[in-house]
């Protein structure tokens, strides 16, 4: 197989049907992307296996969908409004932004010089290590660029006709915080008692200074976080939990061990402990996927004092008073779905020569589970009953133009695990051929026994 770049999976997710660039017939717009039939279907089937995963098989844990715009005393008690910027420069020469901690994680891993953590510099050292090194400026190759300055990155809007100060709000930029405003609401009609959590799947947006490598960063994007309220003394087993919760995630859906690795932080914000990342090995190198962060009581405890409102927990058994300690579990979406398309991807030579792309994924993560080909178009009427019953159960396509091996060939692609082909012999023996995506094997089956055959193969 040849080596996978961005360059060709951006193409090819474009060629099939994932990923479309955003506005692209008005010439785009900075890195935004729109998924396509089959990259939503992939998208949806991730957040249903981790909510599954973090709601349905967890005990104590709920579910809840908040708010996108929120009052903004929200970012200004959660530190954003003051404190959540990127360290911006400019080049002079070309007036290309920059972040410079990126600049300088760029140059690390082409001369593989990690001799500092770009995230423990402040302002100053960042630029002086910049200058230090000869890092030039991307886009035009200068040496020129402007000193570093923060750049805090929530979108703004305004709420009515009028532009003031009064009605200006925010995007969010994390859905944690809903989370945890609506502490007091989860725990009073749950009855739950603690340790309990709440899962939360939604939009965020983050005005990147430099967003780039096609999902992984972009503008928009969506979270799935997980908040656990605890008592501080269980914290830390709590937080080992989840940070493997994460790994063990990953693996299941089809990701080998060794292309995942943990990554503590090197620099921890103020109110945490501690926090550690699970890293994919992309095509450009090792990044974010997921975080794990013990919090603290950092974050209800500024809702207490900016709202007015107690955030405190009464035990029922111990009767003892406190605010619960926070552990984060958080997965971007957009980036595990680019993760499972870079492992996924595979380019197989076959006996006689050919080449057929193939997507290797596990049948629940595969957008459809399976596709019905009538041999020829006048099977149409008996392959669309086959069709409509599997639709019932599963996500399926139907394919009857081309050769039956073009037809095989678009499903490897987009990665369909199984084909179902009607012939002629299926009008008299009510039997049907299945062929299955990486050995290419085939068997024949009774249409009746189809569902019994796929379910367990699909679901488990």
């Amino acid at each position: 197989m040849s080596e996978l770049t961005m360059e060709k999976l951006v193409g090819f997710c474009k060629r099939v049907g994932f990923v479309f660039p955003g506005s692209e017939i008005y010439g785009g717009m900075g890195n935004t992307w729109d998924y396509g039939p089959i990259g939503i279907e992939l998208k949806n089937n991730i957040k249903k296996l981790w909510w599954k995963k973090a709601v349905q098989e967890s005990e104590n844990s709920y579910g809840i969908d908040t708010s996108i715009l929120m009052n903004p005393m929200v970012w200004k008690a959660s530190g954003h409004l003051d404190n959540f910027s990127d360290p911006l420069m400019d080049c002079r020469e070309c007036k290309t932004r920059h972040r410079a901690d990126k600049l300088i994680e760029e140059y690390q891993r082409k001369t593989n010089n990690f001799d500092v953590n770009p995230d423990a510099l402040d302002k100053a050292e960042l630029y002086d290590y910049i200058i230090k090194h000869n890092i030039k400026c991307p886009n035009c190759g200068k040496l020129n660029f402007t000193e570093v300055r923060n750049f805090n990155l929530m979108f703004e809007t305004n709420r009515g006709v009028s532009e003031d100060k009064q009605s200006k709000i925010y995007l969010r930029p994390e859905t944690a915080q809903g989370e945890y405003i609506n502490f007091l609401n989860l725990q009073r009609t749950t009855r739950a008692k603690i340790p309990f959590g709440v899962a939360n799947i939604g939009k965020a947006f983050r005005n990147e200074i430099t967003p780039g490598n096609f999902t992984f960063r972009t503008i928009e994007f969506e979270q799935m976080e997980h908040q656990l309220f605890c008592h501080e003394k269980d914290a830390k087993s709590f937080y080992d939990y989840y940070k493997n919760f994460a790994m063990e995630f990953f693996i299941s859906l089809g990701i080998p061990k060794e292309k995942l690795k943990f990554k503590d932080h090197d620099k921890l914000a103020h109110y945490a402990s501690a926090a550690c990342d699970v890293h994919y090995k992309f095509p450009f190198g090792w990044d974010e996927i997921n975080g794990t962060h013990l919090r603290g009581t950092w974050d209800l405890s500024r809702h207490q004092e900016f709202s007015g409102k107690s955030m405190a927990y009464t035990d029922p058994f111990t009767n003892e008073t406190f605010v619960p300690t926070v552990v984060e579990h958080t997965i971007g979406c957009d980036r595990l779905a680019l993760a499972l398309l870079c492992n996924a991807y595979d380019e197989e030579v076959l006996e006689g020569g050919d080449t057929r792309v193939v997507l290797r994924f596990t049948p629940q993560v595969a957008p459809y589970k399976v596709c019905v080909l009538p041999l020829q178009k006048n099977l149409s009427e008996k392959a669309r009953q086959v069709y409509k019953m599997l639709t019932k159960k599963f996500m399926c396509s139907y394919d009857e133009s081309g050769s039956i091996g073009k037809r095989y060939r678009r499903q490897d692609e987009i990665g369909t695990p199984y084909c179902i082909t009607i012939d002629f012999d299926t009008l008299n023996d009510e039997s049907v051929t299945i062929r299955e995506r990486d050995s290419m094997k085939q068997e024949r089956i009774k249409i009746n026994e189809l569902l019994g055959f796929l379910t367990p193969k699909i679901e488990e």
